[in-house]
């Protein structure tokens, strides 16, 4: 899979955005607290969210669900100026409902169909193992990967990635992209 350059970018600053929240001067691990904080703040943060897409996402972190990964990948692939209507990944990306309320107030923005598709794009690249989420020198201590793995593994619904799932489950969310990719007018990948 090629990412967008602007994919490429924007993961490298969210993920340092997200680790930047993650621990206190002492070393603790504030994020959850960091993140409720930002929260109450999105009232603010939503005038940012056309300079700064990564510092805004983060108030989306763990509020999705990928139900057809290869939609996801295939939304990686676009630039900025080429992503579908938000309301048309509705089958590929599902939100909790805290993320669904903050969603609602996005929506009302200008760009806010923007913004939602930047924050499920860079969040399913966060939440991926391997070279999509991240690389070899992106993390010092090799712990903040196992603690990022179990706070998704919290998050009740979390799709598996086709890595993750079973030829079968595989082979259904492959075929499930596929088709949805072909609603969208793009040629069915043989």
């Amino acid at each position: 899979m090629s990412i967008s350059p602007f994919f490429t970018d924007l993961r490298s600053a969210y993920i340092s955005e997200l680790d930047d929240l993650r621990f206190d001067s002492e070393g603790r691990d504030v994020l959850r607290q960091r993140l409720a904080d930002k929260r109450q703040e999105l009232g603010f943060l939503v005038q940012m969210m056309e300079l700064s897409p990564e510092m805004v996402a983060v108030v989306l972190h763990q509020g999705f669900n990928f139900r057809l990964p290869a939609v996801m990948d295939h939304l990686l692939t676009h630039e900025a100026d080429e992503f579908p209507e938000w309301s048309s990944l509705s089958d590929a990306v599902g939100l909790t409902p805290w993320a669904q309320d903050m969603a609602d107030v996005v929506l009302q923005e200008p760009g806010g169909e923007w913004f939602m598709t930047v924050a499920a794009g860079l969040e399913y690249m966060a939440g991926r193992p391997g070279p999509v989420s991240q690389s070899a020198g992106d993390h010092e201590d090799d712990g903040e990967d196992d603690d990022r793995e179990r706070e998704h593994d919290v998050d009740e619904g979390r799709a598996q990635s086709s890595d993750d799932a079973g030829d079968g489950n595989a082979r259904t969310d492959e075929e499930a992209g596929g088709d949805w990719l072909a609603d969208q007018g793009f040629d069915r990948k043989e």
